[in-house]
C-alpha cells in the first residue's frame, strides 16, 4: 500500500521493493543510510563548490592542480568534466533523497534532514554564502 500522507512505523519500503524494513534493526540501518547518504549529498555539493572555484575540492589551498581549473583551454576541459560529473552524481543523489522521502515515512524524513543538516554544518558551511546556494540541484539543499 501506497502512503499519501506521513506516517510512523517501522515497516518501510524505500525506493526498490526489495528494500524493506520489517525489524528495529533493520528499519534503524535504513535510517543510518538516509543519514549517510543525506551528508553525502552535501559532500558532493561542496566538491563540486571547490571545483567550480578552481581549487582542489580535498584542500583549502591557493595552489590547485591545473587540471581541478574549471577555466580550461576549450569547451571539453577536465575541470568542466569533473564539475559535470559531480553535477550529475549530486543530481541523481538528490532525487533519491527526494524520493526516499516521498515514502512518507516519518522517520526517514527526519533521517535526510538530519544528514542534511549535519552535511552542511561539516562541509559547507565555511563557504562563501553567495555561491554556496547557487545552482543547488534539489529543493532538497
Amino acid at each position: 500500500m501506497m502512503h499519501m500522507t506521513f506516517y510512523w512505523s517501522r515497516q518501510v519500503t524505500l525506493l526498490f521493493t526489495s528494500w524493506r524494513t520489517d525489524s528495529w534493526p533493520s528499519y534503524a540501518l535504513t535510517l543510518l543510510a538516509c543519514v549517510l547518504a543525506s551528508a553525502f549529498y552535501q559532500y558532493l555539493d561542496h566538491l563540486r563548490y571547490r571545483v567550480r572555484r578552481g581549487g582542489n575540492p580535498t584542500e583549502g589551498t591557493a595552489g590547485e592542480p591545473f587540471l581541478l581549473r574549471p577555466k580550461g583551454a576549450g569547451k571539453w576541459s577536465v575541470g568542466k568534466i569533473v564539475g559535470g560529473v559531480l553535477f550529475g552524481s549530486s543530481s541523481a543523489l538528490g532525487y533519491l533523497l527526494m524520493l526516499a522521502v516521498m515514502s512518507f515515512n516519518g522517520g526517514v524524513f527526519l533521517a535526510v534532514v538530519l544528514g542534511l543538516t549535519v552535511g552542511y554544518l561539516v562541509f559547507r558551511s565555511g563557504d562563501d554564502d553567495e555561491i554556496s546556494g547557487v545552482n543547488s540541484t534539489c529543493a532538497c539543499a
